[in-house]
């Protein structure tokens, strides 16, 4: 059957891009749902040389982030993650994104998103990939590990083994072609320390160990942007002396560079919003006088973008606007459309309700005490993904077609608060997406 490629020892060579995109949906799924382990990664990995061959690349966003570093161009890049429907969803924000001209925009995943929705890096990076070809999408896709995060507990009882541990996910990110990595090791501050400096060591020392270690093994002719973090999302609010206190101790310890490009710092938002007993979300307060201080100092004293603000989907839709405007160099967005489609009218009520027996059943003990019903049902939904991955992905086209549609208005409102529109140009005379074949 004629599927508009052809497969040789030199590669993949498109004959029709038409058929070759339209097949695509065949390859992702059955890549996706293959069970055997060997077999599935090759499977995947067809699928992420096919896009690359149709004109998607992986890439680095490092070059836009100096020239940010340089001159902030008046726009906040977003960077969303996905935790379900995910093909699905990444042709919408492609699809948004090719209507208003958007380049400046990041697709990721965190540490701790990885286990909970069956998406391993491989898997990731080929269905983003594959839904940016799938579209007409071409030029650099810009795939990040979120919060390759330090556990407190388990570095402080075993250093060497979370070291390890983190270090194993980034290759298997780096050989995924994941670009973009966040180091988190925020986690590690000890606040009861009498120095900043002395707060932020373990918090400054990994965070250049593993950026020494990326740069060690990341590909010829990509220089891979990475981003370290000062305040655990949802305590205190960082402060300039916090950024710099960090910042003069990373340096100290970094030993191969460029060190990291952005800093991610606490504003007053909380991952996933505070959610009230009755199961809303509570309105926070950011502290975008913060923001802009630590974005200026960011790239004014040690030439990176700018500042990330965290766990900010939530957040009401009048503030987005504000982002740019304080210098904010990259947003993160993940619950706000978790949220939409699971409380989408289109839904139908058995299939949530189904979600929501197996959660109650499964997660019992982090039902913490005072929380009501609504709140833990909020709290915990995000793992409903992965053991129904293959229900949301059979869901009734009609219904994902609702969705979805609901889900582009969504992303044509961030886009345009973000300033990210017509971003193209910029990230076309910036990043040179390097071809790195897999096969």
């Amino acid at each position: 059957m004629n599927q508009g490629f052809e497969v040789s020892k030199e590669g993949i060579k498109i004959i029709d891009p038409s058929k070759a995109r339209k097949a695509l949906d065949d390859l992702v799924y059955e890549a996706v749902f293959t069970e055997e382990k060997e077999l599935k990664e090759k499977r995947l990995i067809f699928v992420k040389e096919l896009a690359k061959s149709l004109g998607a690349i992986p890439a680095s966003i490092f070059g836009l982030y100096q020239e940010m570093a340089k001159e902030f161009p008046g726009f906040t890049v977003p960077a969303i993650n996905i935790r379900g429907l995910t093909y699905d969803f990444a042709r919408t924000v492609f699809r948004v994104a090719l209507e208003k001209n958007v380049s400046a925009l990041i697709f990721e995943i965190a540490r701790s998103e990885i286990s909970y929705t069956l998406q391993r890096p491989l898997e990731y990076a080929s269905v983003i990939t594959a839904a940016a070809a799938r579209e007409g999408y071409t030029g650099p896709v810009f795939i990040q590990g979120d919060h390759f995060q330090f556990k407190r507990k388990a570095f402080f009882a075993a250093p060497d083994k979370e070291k390890e541990n983190i270090k194993k996910l980034t290759n298997e990110a780096l050989e995924a072609e994941f670009y973009q990595i966040d180091i988190d090791a925020s986690t590690l501050v000890d606040i009861e320390k009498p120095t900043l400096e002395e707060q932020q060591y373990f918090n400054s020392l990994m965070t250049a160990e593993m950026t020494s270690y990326i740069r060690e093994r990341e590909p010829m002719g990509v220089t891979v942007n990475i981003g370290g973090e000062i305040g655990e999302i949802g305590g205190h609010n960082s402060t300039p002396e916090e950024l710099r206190a960090f910042m003069n101790e990373y340096l100290k310890h970094l030993e191969k560079g460029p060190g990291i490009s952005k800093i991610s710092v606490q504003t007053g938002t909380a991952h996933g919003g505070v959610v009230l007993p009755d199961g809303s979300v509570a309105k926070v307060a950011v502290d975008f006088d913060t923001l802009k201080t630590l974005s200026e100092i960011a790239r004014r004293e040690y030439g990176m973008a700018g500042a990330v603000q965290h766990g900010a989907s939530t957040l009401p839709e009048e503030m987005f606007h504000l982002f740019p405007e304080v210098g904010c160099c990259e947003i993160h967005l993940a619950t706000g459309f978790q949220n939409l489609i699971y409380d989408h009218p289109a839904l139908p009520e058995s299939f949530r309700q189904k979600i929501y027996v197996f959660l109650k059943e499964n997660f019992r003990k982090e039902w913490k005490e005072g929380w009501s019903e609504a709140q833990f049902i909020y709290k915990i939904r995000k793992k409903g993904f992965g053991p129904f991955k293959k229900e949301w992905w059979y869901l009734d086209p009609k219904i994902k077609e609702q969705i979805m549609k609901t889900l582009a208005e969504k992303i044509a409102f961030l886009f345009e608060k973000l300033k990210v529109t017509d971003t193209k140009r910029i990230v076309t005379e910036t990043v040179k997406p390097v071809f790195v074949s897999k096969i």
